[in-house]
């Protein structure tokens, strides 16, 4: 049974969500979306890119291929979203997989773990799961690593998931290397001058799941938010303004990017299930990882070596990796002045709520 079949009456999303998240009897997958493909559709059409937005050796930069060679879509009724099918250079996925699992849950930026732990006992949370990732196994049960226990991450103005707002005190670098990779992107698709000022990052384990929600807390919403998959594959629901609306249901392979920009902006969407991606996906992309970068105009920190690919390997096997960024703020805009004390305390009751569910990857994703 398809999922088109169980959208009737009220909260469709829901019922569709519900559909492809089950576990027995396994939903139907043939009403899935696959851009990969690049089959022709009704409800597929073209994206028109600048293609003089960006230069092949910028784009090299980033490790994207030349914009002209990029495979982007629309869909029909869904006004503002883009989808790119795998946009990266042979090898360079690789580098981002590192940068997500080694060098962006780095201190200062804010993780699930800090509700928990010392942010002494976070400040290297690679290092500390080398052993762990690294090891055979022996057949018996072990505790699982920080990595694996590792849900979401915060870089730039740090999303509080107890008020659901940003706020101008709290607030850190955001990566030089996944903004200009965000600024590559939404150049070409039509926005220039988006300035990358927030990050998610979502650590998605085989049995995840990603609520049905809006992302509304940025201040300036004429402004896109982007979305980068790497990993294992994920079906990603994209419904309307209303959760009556029934989503589409596409797939996100690693290395896709998703644009959700004009009316699209403020759309429902959500994940409800992980699955395995492409067979030999992550082989080809081992093949080019030696190479990512040696041969090329690149500021991306150079050539992985084998023994940080070996743990990204293994991670991945059952784990998909997302990075949303977005724009908090437009030209001029300021955030709201500091909140009151009555505000503070509702915050405060709130976190306490949250910190008993902080490890779910029920967060916020693009």
């Amino acid at each position: 049974m398809a999922a088109s079949s169980v959208v009737r009456g009220e909260d469709a999303f829901k019922k569709v969500f519900k559909f492809y998240k089950r576990k027995s009897p396994p939903p139907d997958f043939s009403d899935v979306t696959d851009f990969s493909k690049g089959l022709p559709s009704d409800k597929i059409v073209p994206a028109v890119l600048d293609l003089s937005a960006v230069s092949d050796s910028e784009a090299a930069r980033a490790g994207l291929q030349p914009v002209k060679s990029w495979r982007a879509f629309g869909l029909q009724g869904y006004p503002g979203f883009i989808f790119i099918s795998n946009p990266f250079l042979r090898g360079s996925q690789p580098f981002w997989i590192r940068q997500c699992l080694k060098t962006y849950p780095q201190k200062p930026n804010v993780c699930n773990l800090d509700m928990h732990m010392s942010l002494s006992d976070t400040q290297d949370i690679w290092g500390q799961s080398v052993h762990g990732l690294s090891s055979s196994p022996s057949g018996k049960r072990e505790p699982k690593t920080l990595l694996e226990r590792l849900r979401w991450v915060t870089l730039g103005y740090h999303y509080n998931w107890d008020t659901k707002t940003y706020s101008a005190n709290h607030h850190t670098p955001l990566p030089a290397d996944l903004h200009l990779l965000s600024v590559q992107i939404t150049a070409a698709c039509g926005f220039p001058g988006f300035s990358a000022q927030a990050g998610i990052l979502n650590y998605y384990r085989h049995d995840s799941s990603l609520g049905i929600h809006v992302d509304e807390s940025e201040l300036d919403h004429s402004r896109p938010l982007l979305s980068f998959s790497f990993g294992q594959s994920a079906i990603f629901l994209l419904g309307g303004v209303r959760r009556e609306d029934p989503p589409t249901a596409m797939y996100m392979h690693s290395g896709d990017v998703m644009v959700m920009s004009g009316q699209s902006r403020l759309f429902y969407h959500a994940v409800p299930r992980i699955i395995p991606g492409p067979q030999g996906q992550t082989a080809l992309e081992m093949e080019g990882c030696c190479m990512a970068f040696s041969s090329q105009d690149s500021t991306l920190g150079g050539v992985l070596s084998e023994e940080d690919w070996v743990l990204c390997t293994r991670y991945i096997q059952s784990s998909r990796l997302n990075v949303t960024v977005r724009q908090v703020l437009g030209p001029g805009q300021r955030f709201p002045e500091t909140p009151s004390p009555r505000q503070k305390t509702d915050a405060s009751q709130a976190g306490e709520r949250r910190s008993r569910r902080c490890d779910s990857v029920e967060t916020s994703e693009t």
